[in-house]
């Protein structure tokens, strides 16, 4: 699979398209001016305790207070918290760990007011953007993630991804990292990091630190609420995240940022440097690579797929509607293959939807209904397929009695949404147009006022094919009549493009003669 990035910059916005096989599968968007994105470290302070939703309101500078779960503060909340008010108070001199005493964990079924207080100041870090009317949703597992390790500071717990398959692989990697990673910090070593070797992996974790010593040095002089590190930029973070082997093409058309992902990515793939490119054409980027028309296609209630079969998506505020219909393009002749034929190309759909869109929260999908147990349990196979490709932590059930499928998918940042809808030319989006019946009164009108203005002129009228048709219909016809009322022949030519009540008048040239 071929797997193509392409940057847009603006200067109020950064717009990321992802393309798997020259089809759109990811679109984020990045404004230069936010502040909380999920990964940033703060320095925050408590503002309310609601002990009957067993979680606390932080500040920490957003309009609306962050959100701080129970469940969100991780066992290791004394020591996190003993940590801050060291460095805070000075006791704490090195961001080192070796010395530092772990203090007894949390229990996960404790209640928030028995390890906060009010205006207590506390280390958070992003979960989950500001959604909708909702403020950012704060942890305090403090992560620093890498492309190949992620830093998880309290802890001594190694754990490697589940999908390095291969056992000695796994034991290998285990064994390195329990070897030079730092006293009481812990590391989950990342898919990315199956068969690199001990000096990529050392020198990432060293990276990692260096973030943590500066989260150390900010820490000492800040008063909450206060940002003490920012995620990477949602290029880099991407990259990071994303980057891989299949990976054949990133283009840019801002030359600044074209030097910072080269010089972000001799760091972390020196040897991907030369897929990089600077688009400098005069032609917008998302034009000259499709993204656009993609977009237009790809947003909207309904998305129809090449078969003619299309789904419809509706959101409501508990969950997101799909619903699978066939169109009128299903052969009759088998008809349970044909149903499993369009379910199939609807879950891959469905899958590319749910990444392009960001859709989270509880997904609810109604495929055509199939009595075939082995076609039910191969649409299940194929959905989990296609959504293996998906960063985000989703569930998929099979199907149920009822023909539903239940898909839940983690909700990190607010929904893509995009209109795609134009306002018709016709009736500038009232609703309405001018009587049909008067067009040729209001065309005569404007034709009188041109040939006072220019007698000589050559004149071209350009109308809807069916306005033409009627122009020119019968003996004596309107455009003869106009000749013998003008002494003018006025040549009409019919426009396929026009909406029916759309007219233009064009010189000899072909320069339009525009009339206000």
């Amino acid at each position: 699979m071929e797997k193509e990035l392409i940057i847009n910059s603006a200067p109020t916005e950064v717009e990321i398209a992802l393309l798997e096989d020259t089809k759109l599968v990811e679109l984020h968007h990045q404004k230069t001016n936010n502040n909380f994105l999920v990964g940033d470290i703060f320095i925050g302070r408590v503002i309310k305790l609601m002990p009957g939703l067993n979680a606390a309101f932080v500040d920490i500078g957003h309009k609306k207070e962050a959100f701080l779960h129970y469940t969100d503060l991780g066992p290791k909340l004394r020591s996190l918290i003993k940590y801050a008010n060291s460095v805070t108070a000075g006791s704490q001199t090195t961001h080192s760990l070796d010395n530092f005493k772990i203090e007894p964990e949390i229990i996960k079924t404790g209640k928030i007011d028995q390890v906060l207080t009010r205006r207590q100041p506390i280390l958070v870090q992003i979960l989950k953007e500001p959604i909708s009317t909702k403020g950012p949703r704060l942890s305090c597992e403090m992560t620093i993630p890498g492309r190949f390790l992620v830093l998880t500071p309290f802890s001594d717990v190694v754990a490697v991804s589940k999908k390095i398959a291969n056992a000695e692989e796994r034991k290998r990697l285990k064994t390195l990292i329990e070897s030079i990673k730092p006293k009481n910090f812990g590391v989950i070593v990342r898919t990315a990091a199956e068969g690199k070797k001990v000096q990529d992996l050392h020198e990432e974790l060293a990276l990692m630190m260096d973030k943590w010593e500066d989260i150390f040095n900010q820490l000492k002089n800040a008063r909450p609420p206060a940002k003490l590190l920012s995620e990477l930029d949602k290029t880099s973070s991407i990259l990071r995240d994303i980057l891989n082997d299949s990976f054949n093409r990133i283009v840019v058309n801002d030359k600044q940022m074209h030097q910072n992902i080269r010089h972000f990515l001799s760091n972390i793939a020196p040897d991907k440097l030369d897929i990089v490119s600077l688009h400098t054409k005069g032609k917008s980027i998302f034009e000259t690579f499709g993204v656009t028309r993609q977009i237009k296609s790809s947003f909207g209630k309904t998305a129809t797929m090449n078969s003619g079969a299309y789904i419809v998506i509706e959101s409501t505020e508990a969950m997101h509607v799909v619903d699978v219909n066939s169109g009128h393009k299903m052969s009759s002749k088998n008809q349970e293959d044909a149903v499993l034929h369009v379910n199939v190309e609807a879950a891959h759909e469905i899958a590319r939807q749910l990444r392009l869109r960001d859709i989270g929260g509880l997904i609810i999908v109604d495929f055509i209904d199939m009595r075939n147990n082995d076609h039910r349990k191969e649409l299940f196979r194929v959905m989990r397929e296609a959504m293996k490709k998906d960063r985000a932590q989703h569930t998929i059930l099979p199907l149920s009695k009822f023909g539903l499928m239940q898909i839940t998918r983690q909700r990190v940042r607010p929904e893509v949404k995009i209109n795609t809808a134009e306002v018709c030319p016709a009736c500038n989006g009232t609703g309405k147009i001018n009587p049909s019946v008067l067009i040729t009164d209001d065309i005569e009108r404007d034709l009188k006022f041109i040939l006072q203005s220019s007698t000589k002129a050559k004149l071209i009228l350009k109308v809807h094919p069916f306005v033409e048709a009627f122009l020119k219909k019968g003996l004596p016809n309107l455009q003869m009549k106009w000749f013998g009322r003008y002494y003018k022949w006025i040549k009409i030519q019919a426009e396929p493009s026009y909406q029916l009540n759309e007219y233009r008048f064009f010189n000899e040239n072909e320069d339009e003669i525009r009339l206000n």
